[in-house]
């Protein structure tokens, strides 16, 4: 398990810090000029339709605070439905309606709200209160993905997605963030989602962790994480690989969903992807960046890259804790 240590054992793992990503990979490959379309949810939803990129449906978009009296006409006749800062980062603001009764919504997490505080959220998404830097954003309503039943008993009270690091056009680095009561239904590792880790070459687990502690099963379900295979493995890696081309970013993270009738379908980009994935992993990116440059100086092209990268960073056995050093799952 990585733990805090000195840095030189952190360099002889692999484990990228913060400033080393910022300088030597995201200031490095990605040009400023293109963050727009990765930081600008309506934008990397469009750009993506044009490449012909499966997206969560767009129901509508709040752009000013008068608006927002005329939101619940909008929503009629939508019992479910997501509602998202354009500009915000790490899951903040992200409000996930399941049902609703008249006037009232069912959360996530179950919850129940009224139309007052759909526009107290609303008007505060617009205020930048979830935005990155804090500038005025908007807010955009979007359909509620229908995951993949295979999936359901790995994630509690919202939706697993599946985050990808692409560099320079290779799949470097995956994890799956399943959701927990703790995490308010939210794939968000800092408020308490489990964190897996996944093989590039077959889409098998390799590791779970919550709260930086390796677990083996769902604190919620009792689901065993040793078990999970991600279905259409072929297609999630071929997706962020292509954002990648699509961006002109070398350095990214795309979050990836499977939906149970389209399939993996593409949530959000992200030009500053998070660190923890290492630890999900229980791997140092250092290293598999080394070899992706190596591939993405050689391969001929998109497929090619993508089948050596599942070559180079397959890991032939998992990471995980012995069952009896694992407390048992919490009870229903």
């Amino acid at each position: 398990m990585i733990r805090l240590v000195a840095p030189a054992t952190l360099r002889r793992l692999g484990i990228l810090g913060m400033n080393s990503r910022n300088i030597a990979y995201i200031g490095a490959n990605n040009p400023r000029r293109n963050y727009q379309l990765v930081d600008n949810k309506l934008l990397t939803k469009k750009a993506a339709l044009e490449r012909g990129i499966v997206v969560p449906e767009l129901y509508g978009v709040i752009d000013y605070q008068f608006q927002i009296d005329h939101m619940l006409e909008q929503l009629q006749g939508r019992d479910a439905f997501v509602i998202k800062p354009v500009q915000g980062s790490g899951g903040k603001g992200i409000l996930v309606i399941v049902s609703r009764d008249g006037e009232h919504f069912v959360k996530s997490s179950g919850g129940v709200i009224d139309y007052r505080d759909l526009r107290r959220h609303t008007s505060n998404i617009l205020a930048g209160l979830h935005s990155l830097g804090g500038r005025n954003d908007f807010a955009m309503i979007e359909a509620l993905i229908d995951f993949n039943p295979a999936l359901g008993e790995y994630s509690y009270e919202g939706v697993p997605d599946i985050r990808v690091i692409v560099f320079r056009g290779v799949p470097v680095m995956a994890m799956m963030r399943c959701a927990t009561h703790a995490s308010d239904g939210k794939a968000n590792l800092h408020q308490g989602a489990v964190g897996v880790g996944i093989d590039i070459g077959n889409g098998h687990s390799i590791a779970a962790v919550q709260h930086g502690s390796l677990v083996t099963h769902h604190p919620d379900t009792g689901a065993c994480f040793k078990s999970l295979r991600l279905p259409d493995w072929d297609a999630i890696l071929d997706l962020a690989a292509s954002c990648a081309e699509m961006t002109g970013l070398g350095y990214l993270g795309a979050d990836i969903v499977l939906d149970r009738l389209r399939g993996p379908m593409l949530l959000e980009l992200n030009a500053r992807p998070g660190l923890a994935i290492q630890v999900a992993n229980q791997e140092g990116l250092i290293h598999r960046l080394k070899v992706a440059e190596e591939i993405a100086n050689t391969a001929p092209d998109h497929d090619a890259r993508i089948r050596m990268a599942r070559e180079q960073f397959h890991r032939p056995e998992p990471v995980f804790p012995a069952p009896e050093t694992v407390p048992a799952p919490a009870a229903d």
